[in-house]
């Protein structure tokens, strides 16, 4: 996991590589960085005078201080300090050295700085000027890149973090040593002030994920905060001030309607630039691997070798599922110039796209496995088919690494795995299409507010098609009134109102929904906040505590006044959440996957489309044809833009059924049950429902679970991310779970 951390502090010095004492300003390892150290990387020469230098962590003025003990000095384990003092700054983890970017805009005035890490496409001369701008406040400068990363601004004793605008990036937050911590990781501040579980946010996790309004700022952690997406944090002396860098409309009426045909091309242009970033980044090989290789395997090639190895290969990749966002994916990176293979070969210089085929579940996605094949007959594509059966199957293997915070790809983690391990070094991923480019079903009553009656026709016409394919004809010459009646609803519901609505249902424990098609599932979707997939299986006390979430957020003003677009962002940042906790859990060692969907141009560019463009049956499909007719791919196969599959239950409920004694076992005694978040028994009868085919909302069940494993992995876990603390050992949730918790009066 890679993540910066730092800090800022009334105090006018932190110890940062060593206590900074002694005549000559040394520190405990020889390197402190004195009054007057040289250089970003925070090696100091001598003290003032060679008079003993104090002040900071090191030298707390009250015993309550975490740095009370003068011997020791705070830093992360592993660090590599980008600057010093007064407010230091590190990145944690295997950086590329391209990754990190350092700016001075002055050499005379070496504390206005700037530090990108990630992938950023800006020049040096584009990042200078951004630093002047920022310096002057204007913080969107620091965000019209292409790429994804994040940008941390020093103007003097300002410290200025910036976030993303989908959430994929975010910044967490803590109050530490009369001061403020920040990090781009909850788990390392979390350490640093050894919190608590926060078992309301947990609660609200499983009850309404996709509301913010329920979750809040806060994290899995207590006294841990998230800043939100599109905002920045700015730290002036260790005082702290959250503010938006976007333009956001909170008017209920919306503006004029942005050209269809120009909003296109926005989103193609910065498609396009988002896939070129990654293409002029340095190219890398693997580090250090394994070096056995057993020779030759009947059926298994080199490539075959090394990837059973756990290695990706050299160059540029991409998923190829058959999707259309994979798809585009792949070939705007095949077709762009620069070649997307491995450093050495000419040969390999084709993007290697890879194809999960599931042997234990082939049947359902034979049409997109024919596209993938379809498409992989580019020659400018090295197309790789991975195949696994019952091994690769969810809740095969439940061992993995400790994630930031809990996620359902928990459950899945080693199937994706085994799948990217065949990948390259930098891999291309479609995450994040659905939620930035397709219209949430909300946004039908953004069009009602707007008087834009005319462009709902299409989208029911097609819900109610739907309908009648799933066999229910006579349900589905009533789906145009109904769903027409649900959007007006909405439309006349205020922001208050339905928050109020939401919390009354939770209280009154009516979370359970049908779902059996489209259609139930638009009009679900046709409100303010919905309970989540798990909240049927919290006890009460648990759902009461999210509905007092939920109705002090109603008194709380929105960012958007209108529940389309009010939803949409919402389900963005839960979605770019989950795939950052998915990258963490999928990890292959040196390889980096890419998600160009969820990068700010991209999304930017999104926004700007009509709603009554996004609303139509195909639009996302249209708008990526529109993406690669410009790359001079004209010709797809048929098929292409249908709708991708849904998670497969089958494949689901083949590994519930074979990883059934083992869950039976993790629930027999649940932390989650400790928290008094649920009711063990009434989990493993659910999971013996599902494993017996029975209707169990199965998206449900894999929350529980991730949120299980990721609770006892976390509770296992013996290290720290912290060096030189008062403790031997500081580390998060220190007396595990609460097990007793106080009733709600």
């Amino acid at each position: 996991m890679r993540w910066l951390v730092g800090w800022s502090s009334i105090a006018a010095s932190f110890g940062t590589a060593g206590r900074v004492s002694g005549a000559n300003g040394h520190g405990a390892n020889g390197h402190g960085y004195g009054g007057n150290g040289h250089g970003a990387n925070g090696y100091g020469g001598h003290g003032r005078g060679g008079a003993p230098l104090h002040g900071g962590i090191a030298d707390a003025a009250h015993p309550a201080d975490p740095g009370v003990d003068a011997d020791r000095t705070v830093h992360p384990v592993g660090a590599q300090l980008l600057w010093g003092d007064p407010d230091p700054l590190w990145a944690v983890g295997d950086w590329r050295p391209d990754e990190i970017r350092t700016l001075t805009a002055d050499p005379a005035d070496p504390f206005t700085r700037l530090a990108v890490l990630g992938c950023c496409g800006a020049t040096d001369a584009e990042l200078k000027r951004a630093l002047y701008a920022a310096r002057g406040g204007a913080l969107r400068h620091l965000t019209q890149w292409s790429g994804s990363y994040t940008a941390v601004v020093q103007a003097g004793r300002r410290i200025t973090v910036v976030g993303d605008l989908a959430g994929a990036r975010p910044v967490f937050y803590t109050p530490w040593a009369s001061g403020t911590a920040y990090a781009t990781a909850a788990l390392p501040l979390a350490d640093l002030i050894e919190a608590q579980l926060d078992i309301g946010h947990l609660a609200a996790l499983l009850a309404c994920p996709d509301s913010p309004e329920a979750l809040g700022d806060g994290t899995p952690y207590a006294g841990v905060r998230r800043i939100p997406p599109g905002h920045a944090l700015i730290l002036r002396e260790g005082s702290r001030e959250i503010t938006g860098y976007e333009a956001v409309a909170s008017l209920a009426v919306a503006a004029p309607e942005a050209d269809a045909e120009r909003a296109v091309e926005g989103v193609r242009e910065a498609l396009t630039a988002a896939v070129r970033a990654r293409l002029t980044a340095p190219r890398h090989a693997p580090d250090a691997v394994p070096a056995y290789d057993p020779g030759p395997v009947p059926g298994m090639g080199p490539a075959d070798r090394r990837a059973a190895r756990g290695a990706p290969a050299p160059g540029v990749g991409a998923d190829l599922s058959g999707g259309s966002a994979s798809a585009t994916l792949a070939l705007l990176a095949a077709g762009l110039p620069g070649a997307p293979g491995s450093l050495a070969s000419p040969a390999g210089a084709r993007l290697l796209a890879v194809t999960f085929n599931d042997l234990a579940t082939p049947q359902g996605r034979e049409a997109e496995l024919e596209r993938a094949r379809a498409i992989a007959a580019d020659p400018r594509l090295h197309h790789v088919v991975v195949a696994a059966a019952e091994e690769a199957l969810p809740y095969a293997e439940l061992d993995g690494p400790l994630t930031d915070e809990p996620g359902p790809s928990l459950v899945s983690a080693a199937r994706e795995r085994r799948r990217l391990a065949a990948g390259s070094a930098d891999h291309f991923t479609g995450h994040g299409a659905r939620q930035v480019l397709d219209a949430h079903p909300a946004r039908m009553a953004d069009l009602l507010m707007d008087r834009r009656r005319r462009h709902l026709l299409r989208p029911v016409a097609a819900l109610a098609r739907s309908a009648s394919a799933a066999g229910a004809a006579g349900e589905s010459l009533l789906v145009p009134l109904t769903v027409y009646s649900a959007a007006r609803r909405l439309s006349r519901t205020t922001y208050r109102a339905g928050m109020e609505a939401a919390a009354a249902r939770l209280r009154e424990g009516g979370v359970t929904e049908r779902s059996s098609g489209p259609v139930d599932a638009s009009l679900a979707a046709l409100t303010w906040s919905r309970p989540g997939p798990a909240a049927g299986w919290l006890t009460g006390e648990a759902l009461a505590e999210v509905s007092i979430r939920l109705t002090a957020a109603a008194g709380r003003p929105p960012l958007s006044l209108r529940p389309g677009e009010a939803r949409a962002r919402s389900v963005l940042a839960r979605h770019a959440a989950d795939h950052r906790v998915f990258e963490q859990a999928v990890e292959v060692r040196s390889q980096r996957l890419h998600a160009p969907f969820l990068d700010n141009q991209v999304v930017r560019a999104a926004r700007a489309l009509p709603e009554s463009l996004r609303v139509q049956p195909g639009a996302r499909a249209e708008i990526l044809r529109s993406v690669l007719s410009s790359a001079g791919v004209r010709e797809l196969p048929s098929g292409w833009g249908a709708t991708a599959h849904t998670p497969n239950e089958t494949a689901t409920r083949l590994g519930l059924r074979s990883a059934l004694g083992t869950l039976m076992d993790l629930f027999a005694s649940p932390l989650l049950a400790d928290a008094g978040l649920i009711e063990a028994r009434v989990v493993q009868q659910a999971l013996i429902d599902a494993a017996d085919g029975r209707h169990v909302p199965l998206d449900g069940l894999a929350e529980l679970v991730s949120m299980e494993l990721w609770l006892r992995r976390l509770l296992a876990r013996r290290g720290t991310c912290w060096t030189g603390t008062s403790t031997a050992r500081r580390r998060a949730v220190p007396e595990g779970v609460p097990v007793h918790r106080p009733a709600l009066s």
